[in-house]
């Protein structure tokens, strides 16, 4: 009855914030006391909620039970096909409001921000480099473990990342799949294009302020 008469009676005694049920209270006290009671058996990583647990269980399965219809790609989480469907549409929700870039996903936009902030909170154990991503700290751990797990298949050759996988192709199949909707201009990679497509947008910009 809760649900259509909107009564809360159960309130956090760190926050005030008010819930339906004892137990969203009892879930939402383990923001504050970071307490993470459901463990992983295969690698002992802990969560807060069982869902996460459950999500987290894909990354040793492999299970990816989301299914783009557009394309086919299977992802692990509905997150995840969220995100990419809008490669697909164009939208990007997510707008910094420091310089107008535009995102897919508020995981994107807040990897962004570290632009305008130079946070580097990822920090390499064996040189002390940082860096702004995860994902970065993990092409950078290649080049001091030699790991170049994006090999040619019609060469052999190995890369530290696709996007440079995608690069190299270019020498046998001369292929440029991205093009700027703007101004034409093909790139091999999509991280290249969206790299072009922010460039061009600030240097738009700085043409009106000027």
């Amino acid at each position: 009855m809760r649900l259509h008469t909107g009564e809360r009676p159960y309130s956090c005694s760190v926050c005030d914030r008010e819930f339906r049920t004892s137990s969203q209270l009892r879930n939402h006290m383990r923001v504050h006391t970071d307490e993470r009671p459901f463990h992983c058996e295969r690698c002992g990583k802990a969560f807060k909620r069982p869902s996460h647990l459950s999500e987290h269980l894909r990354v040793h399965t492999n299970e990816r039970p989301f299914r783009c219809e557009v394309c086919g790609k299977m992802f692990k989480h509905s997150t995840q096909l969220a995100c990419h469907v809008r490669a697909h549409t164009g939208e990007r929700p997510y707008c910094c409001n420091l310089c107008s870039s535009k995102f897919r996903s508020l995981h994107h936009l807040k990897e962004h921000l570290r632009v305008h902030t130079d946070e580097r909170p990822f920090s390499c154990t064996l040189c002390d480099k940082k860096f702004p991503k995860t994902y970065s700290l993990t092409v950078h751990m290649r080049f001091h473990t030699g790991e170049r797990p994006f090999s040619c298949s019609v060469c052999g050759a190995g890369f530290v990342q696709s996007s440079d996988l995608a690069k190299h192709m270019q020498v046998h199949t001369g292929d440029l799949a991205f093009e700027c909707a703007d101004c034409g201009k093909k790139f091999a990679s999509m991280r290249s294009l969206r790299n072009h497509m922010i460039k061009c947008d600030t240097q738009t910009r700085n043409m009106y302020t000027i």
